[in-house]
């Protein structure tokens, strides 16, 4: 089955490119734009790895990391930071709140590929 990663980020010229590499890397892909609705599409569509921006309109990534971490449907699900917070004090609330791996932007494809593989086949 292919691997659904939801993109959480509500700024398209992040959301777009970020869409093409993971399509054109064979994953499918859900977009969200906000800490609510991102809330709503893990609920429905289950992905299996989550890329998390934390500055989101509403709940932000941090919430929405604490609320997948608690849920034990969704205890298996994969989070990647994806963020312009790159303070270590970010970097260690975001680690703690239960994050799989932590990447600050301007970040490289390559970057994002490597890690989203190596969480993949990570065994849970």
């Amino acid at each position: 089955m292919t691997p659904k990663i939801l993109i959480v980020d509500d700024e398209s010229n992040i959301v777009i490119p970020l869409q093409f590499l993971m399509e054109q890397n064979g994953y499918s892909t859900l977009v969200a734009r906000s800490g609510e609705e991102a809330l709503e599409m893990i609920s429905k569509e289950r992905p299996d790895l989550i890329l998390l921006d934390i500055m989101l309109p509403g709940v932000d990534g941090f919430e929405v990391c604490e609320i997948v971490r608690l849920n034990p449907k969704w205890r298996n699900t994969r989070i990647i930071f994806l963020t312009a917070k790159g303070r270590d004090v970010d970097i260690a609330k975001g680690m703690v709140l239960g994050a799989d791996e932590y990447i600050t932007k301007p970040f490289s494809n390559q970057q994002i590929i490597d890690a989203v593989k190596r969480l993949l086949e990570e065994p849970e």
